[in-house]
């Protein structure tokens, strides 16, 4: 059982430990707290410590207000890594500091005694207890932080400096503007809230054994915040590796581009984009390994293996720009053909993430020095898994079960063997079977990437936005379900009774009959002379070319093309048995 130490302490007892010796880590985001949070604190503090703006209505025994947890562990060097409590430490440092420098000029002896108690609170001491003022209680080493050093100067030296902007100095000039105007409207109040912030204000340290340990303390507690990612971590451990080369400045630049690049694109349901980078990186590292284990390890056990050896590569770091480049390029529609920019817009709405790993792994398996891709080979990969992905979700639904197929297929993929899914073929007369029984919901995601697939087997369809909001349209509409209903009620559901449509035609369209929906599907212009834009959806245009109406035996012959047209599609990727 990991062992912790906790104990609440008030902020004079913790920073007077000789013990107190704080690290920001690497791995740490910048210091992000701007002025409402300082003002925010500022004014509970006044509160706290002058109830009522009352000085003499504070209890010095009893009183306490709780300022939070600062979860730390001690590394190699000896030093409190902090994993929870950097932004209040950080702030609450620089209060201290502006105090400190308010007191230099007061001769009195309580602003003197707590010009003395806050520079033990700041400085180290000597074995006199003497405060040595070129050594820090705190030092900063975020690696994406360049401001960092301001905030050490702050500390040391109390100035900012001409054209800094950082958030350290702006907040530090914050508290010197408070601090100046609580001496100027309350001159008597100044040494108390000082010796009350450091004496009564609670922080409760809890140092634990380990970094995972306290990764996992602060997952726990933390509910405001956001909790230090996958990525950071393994930000620190790169970092450390491109350091002890010499090339500190170049993993800076390349990590922020690499961050902002996964922020601008990736938008996963859990942990962080860059996380969502590493995730799709690690499938090929598994693929290059051998891996055909349906339990997958967590980002932070494959990537920390053999003491984050992987990170240590440089090639590791290449790879992930690399495959970056590749989804900017996805997510930009730019650099593929008319044919494969299709194929990837169909794949965005398939029913899972499973085809971003996949084709992840083909992309670093295949790319050449240039990270481009041979367009046929990309193309007849993209119609395979496609016809699998969709197939399977109706024989086998949910993301797990794709893990027993797919698997093995990334280990064929990075040793240059063709995809083919041999053990998970689909019996014809079954898979056809398995599609007309199957009730297509609009809460079932595989109904949409059907509909997808059908609107895109279609040569007419245009390439559409990958931001363009689309919702499932009934072409026989419910609200006519109700005055005129069907003859077999399951009919409303049927994928030949639906079709993918535009979110801003669909609201107009929704509730009329088909007459009535014709204007909508093709455009038409309003009573202010305003024209409104019909659907990119080249069927509808084309049926209301064709048909006057849509009626149920309509739907049962577009649901039959629909499923016989997708079997087909199955056996002309050579997935029937």
């Amino acid at each position: 059982m990991s062992k912790l130490n906790i104990d609440q302490r008030s902020i004079r007892d913790l920073l007077t430990d000789k013990r107190s010796d704080f690290l920001i880590p690497d791995y740490q985001r910048p210091y992000a707290w701007g002025e409402d949070e300082c003002a925010t604190l500022w004014d509970d503090l006044f509160s706290f410590a002058f109830p009522g703006d009352d000085y003499e209505r504070f209890d010095s025994e009893n009183d306490e207000y709780f300022l939070g947890p600062i979860v730390t562990f001690k590394n190699l060097s000896g030093q409190l890594e902090i994993i929870d409590g950097q932004q209040r430490l950080t702030t609450i440092m620089l209060l201290l500091r502006a105090f400190y420098d308010k007191f230099t000029n007061m001769k009195d002896k309580q602003s003197v005694k707590m010009r003395e108690a806050i520079a033990r609170c700041v400085w180290k001491t000597d074995e006199f207890d003497e405060p040595d003022m070129e050594r820090l209680k705190i030092d900063s080493e975020v690696a994406s932080d360049n401001d960092k050093n301001e905030f050490l100067e702050i500390l040391r030296e109390g100035n900012v400096g001409d054209g800094w902007k950082s958030a350290y100095a702006r907040n530090f000039a914050f508290f010197q503007r408070k601090i100046e105007q609580l001496v100027s409207e309350w001159p008597t109040y100044t040494v108390y809230m000082a010796t009350r912030v450091i004496n009564n204000v609670i922080l409760l340290p809890i140092e634990a054994e380990s970094q995972d340990t306290a990764l996992r303390i602060f997952s726990t507690l933390n509910d405001r915040g956001l909790p230090l990612s996958d990525a950071d971590i393994f930000k620190s451990q790169f970092y450390k590796h491109y350091s002890d080369t010499g090339r500190k400045d170049e993993f800076i630049r390349r990590w922020k581009a690499l961050e902002e690049g996964a922020n601008a694109i990736f938008r996963p349901m859990r942990g962080t984009p860059t996380d969502e980078l590493f995730t799709r990186y690690m499938y090929y590292r598994r693929a290059k390994k051998g891996i055909r284990d349906t339990t997958t390890a967590s980002l932070r056990d494959f990537f920390g293996a053999d003491g984050y050896a992987m990170l240590k590569e440089d090639a590791t770091l290449d790879d992930l720009e690399a495959l970056l480049g590749f989804w900017k390029r996805v997510d930009a529609q730019e650099g593929f053909s008319e044919r494969v920019l299709r194929r990837l817009f169909v794949l965005n709405y398939a029913p899972n993430g499973m085809w971003t790993y996949l084709l992840s792994v083909w992309f670093l398996a295949n790319r050449d020095s240039k990270s481009a891709l041979d367009d046929e080979a990309l193309y007849g990969f993209l119609n395979k898994i496609t016809a699998f992905i969709l197939a399977y979700a109706i024989e086998r639904p949910g993301v797990n079960a794709l893990r027993s197929p797919v698997y093995p297929e990334m280990i064929n993929i990075v040793e240059h063997r063709p995809v083919e899914f041999p053990n998970h073929h689909f019996n014809r007369a079954n898979i056809a079977e398995r599609f007309r029984t199957y009730v297509f919901t609009n809460g079932r995601p595989v109904t949409k990437s059907i509909l997808t697939w059908w609107a895109y087997a279609d040569p007419d369809q245009p390439l559409m936005d990958l931001d363009t909001t689309l919702e499932i349209e009934h072409i026989y509409a419910k609200k006519r379900n109700e005055i005129d209903p069907l003859v077999d009620q399951s009919s409303l559901e049927a994928l030949g009774n639906k079709a993918l449509l535009e979110k801003r035609v669909n609201i107009r369209a929704a509730d009329y009959r088909f007459c009535d929906k014709r204007k909508y599907y093709e455009g038409y212009t309003d009573g202010n002379g305003k024209r409104k834009a019909g659907t990119k959806i080249a069927e509808l245009k084309r049926l209301t070319q064709v048909m006057g109406d849509f009626t149920e035996i309509d739907i049962a012959t577009r649901t039959a093309r629909i499923i016989d047209a997708f079997v087909d599609y199955l056996g002309n990727n050579g997935l029937l048995s």
